[in-house]
């Protein structure tokens, strides 16, 4: 009976190990993803801008040469 205790409560222990294993891979997965999200949309923002900044450029009057 004894022996019967002790591979239950290393099975518990076990599953408890990898439960928490599979929370800590979730929990960096989450971060990476909303890492990569950031990036992009900063990527998309950082587009825009240089639109902006182009025809703003472009609606300056040419400088006369003479």
């Amino acid at each position: 009976m004894r022996n019967i205790e002790r591979v239950t409560s290393v099975k518990s222990e076990l599953l408890d190990i990898f439960m928490s294993m599979q929370v800590n891979e979730h929990a960096e997965r989450q971060r990476v993803s909303a890492q990569r999200s950031l990036r992009a949309r900063r990527g998309i923002e950082l587009h825009r801008e240089f639109q902006q900044l182009s025809q703003e450029i472009e609606d300056l009057p040419e400088p006369e040469l003479h």
